[in-house]
């Protein structure tokens, strides 16, 4: 292992974001109630830009009065190339900053973008004498974002988690892609001609933004979170998204319907047999120090510190979700 430690995110169960538009007030009861754990309101993308100081105001006025049981909230800022942004950061978090938890910060390119925001955050609630420091998400949805990934990263303390913003992303690389988050059939290779009949495999084009993202996220503490699928209508492609992206190290995933929350509360929890097993090995742990043993064996296989660490991680997990009913 390396000298240098990594310090961890605070702990959040962030299995599945639901996006909501601040325009649309009318769906904020219906997330508060819904089985997201985190939700993030939304004053960017999904929002008219005739309708962008409205939806702060209804935001701002349900972080003060909405009941959102226990329920991580976020807000999506606009752009820091957008005049909206400075508005959004100071009025939201002025008028509602001990109610918010975390800032979605869109289209993040640079370490200075987050800087910026910092310094505006920092000072806001210093003026205000808040107590609860407001984290950081970060979507890395442009060519300049994943090439910088590492430095936003590592860029501020208040720093929570990386997102994969999969649309704006194949926008600024110029990829060729047929919807929000699936795959296309071009993407693909064909085995040997070798006299037979050829086969076509498909392969996951965002394979390598997504692996990328993760790295950057873990190396510095951060929760990896995986973005929209744009077809709400279908719950197949939903989940096969989800589950590479689990299998790549992501632990949660955007709900841009309420259709995809259970899918992705699914997909991102972990399953009984895995929390039977990683209870075993930590009371085959306990079992072996309290016998002096140096080496702790389960089912005929040596345990090493890495196993350890992951079945802590992973039964910790299981009690946030069994804490927050199911």
């Amino acid at each position: 292992m390396s000298f240098t430690s990594i310090e961890q995110a605070p702990a959040r169960l962030n299995r599945s974001e639901l996006a909501v538009p601040g325009s649309q007030p009318q769906l904020f009861e219906k997330a508060a109630i819904s089985a997201a754990d985190v939700i993030f309101l939304d004053l960017e993308d999904a929002v008219a830009p005739q309708d962008k100081e409205q939806a702060r105001k209804n935001i701002i006025e349900a972080l003060n009065d909405i009941d959102w049981r226990g329920k991580t909230m976020s807000v999506r800022i606009n752009g820091l190339d957008t005049h909206y942004m400075y508005r959004d950061v100071v009025d939201v978090v002025e008028q509602a900053g001990d109610k918010l938890d975390l800032i979605m910060i869109p289209k993040v390119g640079t370490a200075a973008d987050v800087y910026a925001v910092d310094m505006m955050v920092t000072q806001i609630e210093q003026a205000k004498g808040f107590s609860k420091r407001i984290g950081f998400e970060h979507i890395i949805e442009t060519a300049l974002g994943m090439q910088n990934v590492s430095e936003i990263a590592a860029a501020s303390k208040r720093n929570e988690s990386l997102h994969f913003g999969v649309a704006d992303y194949a926008a600024s690389t110029r990829a060729r892609t047929t919807n929000i988050g699936g795959a296309n059939p071009d993407y693909a290779v064909l085995t040997d001609a070798d006299g037979g009949e050829r086969e076509r495999h498909w392969g996951d084009m965002w394979h390598y933004a997504i692996a990328r993202m993760v790295v950057a996220a873990r190396a510095n503490g951060l929760r990896p979170i995986d973005g929209p699928f744009g077809d709400f209508s279908d719950p197949d492609g939903y989940l096969a998204a989800a589950k590479r992206a689990a299998v790549l190290g992501c632990e949660g995933k955007w709900a841009i319907h309420p259709s995809q929350i259970e899918l992705a509360n699914q997909v991102m929890s972990p399953g009984e047999e895995e929390v039977e097993r990683a209870q075993r090995i930590l009371a085959a742990m306990r079992e072996a120090e309290a016998q002096g043993k140096g080496a702790v064996s389960l089912d005929g296989r040596l345990i090493d510190y890495a196993s350890i660490r992951q079945a802590e991680v992973l039964v910790e997990k299981a009690r946030a979700i069994e804490s927050r009913g199911g």
